[in-house]
């Protein structure tokens, strides 16, 4: 018993001793001179605030009144906002609406950078032990909201300082409601996942639209949060990937974006490359050596606020404010 406690003790006081590094780490980084600085604390009210609606699972009330709420703050702080309608199909059949929700700086510029989440919330625990709780909605604070509160603060700074290259925020709906574990249809349902992002690179909200390059942020709020060059990236934007962990390291955030090769992830990035021909990285949280791929508390009840980190948010929004105010 004592050898198990002095173990937790030990594990306890890593887990810390890690975090801390993590702040040091993000307290000693000065944001790059031609960057705006990117505030934290006003990024994890924006993921505390879509959290407070409850789940986002498409066509719930939650759902709705979280659209709203974005819609509101992307029209206060782009030059346009838009929600984009569409239909799509389940895995099980069923059709339902989609909504994208979109904005956008300094629209008329050719050079455009394409930034993007996914907003809803998966319907669905499958990833719970207990069976009954399996079918159980989850919040998505890391999964959903966080990546969507990094952009949410970096459309707020660049109302007040707009970066030379024009800018596109996509918040992707439908894109956690893939085919669940406890599924007993088909066996495998091809594309049931990220369905939003496949409508959208099907149905751009502008005709001919093009960026230079995207950026997907998915969990990117968690604690001791470590970012891997993710293989779907590498395989089809290679130098994307190199200039965002390369920038990443230059700024001091090193910690958390890790020069190593991270696994192959169906995310909506793989749309926007194989579909609309964008050439876009997946900024994601992996952990290789757990049984599901992801942290302990992917697609459970846990994902929760009290996993959310802002010192991960920072490095990751500072990351990429830097990246984008030094294009030309």
């Amino acid at each position: 018993m004592k050898a198990g406690i002095i173990l937790l003790l030990s594990i306890l006081l890593f887990a810390c001793v890690g975090e801390q590094q993590q702040k040091n780490i993000a307290n000693k980084v000065q944001p790059n001179e031609k960057s705006p600085h990117f505030n934290a604390d006003s990024a994890y009210h924006y993921v505390e605030r879509q959290v407070l609606f409850g789940a986002r699972v498409p066509q719930s009330n939650a759902h709705k009144a979280c659209a709203e709420y974005l819609l509101s703050k992307l029209s206060d702080f782009c030059d346009t906002a838009q929600i984009q309608e569409g239909l799509v199909e389940l895995y099980n059949g069923q059709v339902i609406p989609c909504r994208n929700i979109i904005g956008s700086f300094s629209p008329s510029k050719k050079k455009r950078v394409l930034l993007c989440a996914h907003w809803d919330s998966r319907p669905f625990s499958d990833q719970e032990c207990d069976s009954e709780k399996q079918y159980l909605p989850i919040l998505g604070a890391d999964d959903g909201a966080s990546g969507v509160g990094v952009l949410l603060e970096l459309a707020r700074q660049m109302k007040q300082q707009q970066p030379n290259v024009g800018v596109d925020i996509v918040l992707f709906d439908v894109e956690d409601y893939g085919m669940p574990e406890f599924y007993k249809g088909n066996l495998y349902v091809e594309h049931s996942w990220c369905l939003g992002s496949q409508y959208w690179s099907k149905n751009p909200h502008r005709k001919g639209y093009s960026a230079h390059y995207g950026i997907l942020l998915d969990m990117v709020g968690g604690k001791n949060a470590v970012f891997k060059r993710e293989q779907v990236s590498t395989y089809y934007a290679s130098k994307i990937v190199d200039k965002v962990w390369n920038k990443a390291q230059e700024i001091g955030f090193s910690a958390y974006f890790r020069n190593e090769k991270g696994g192959a992830i169906t995310d909506d990035h793989l749309y926007l490359n194989k579909i609309a021909n964008i050439p876009c990285i997946d900024i994601i949280r992996q952990e290789p050596d757990s049984e599901t791929g992801f942290a302990d508390y992917w697609h459970t009840q846990n994902d929760n606020m009290q996993n959310i980190s802002k010192e991960t948010l920072h490095a990751v929004g500072q990351t990429l404010l830097a990246v984008i105010y030094n294009e030309n």
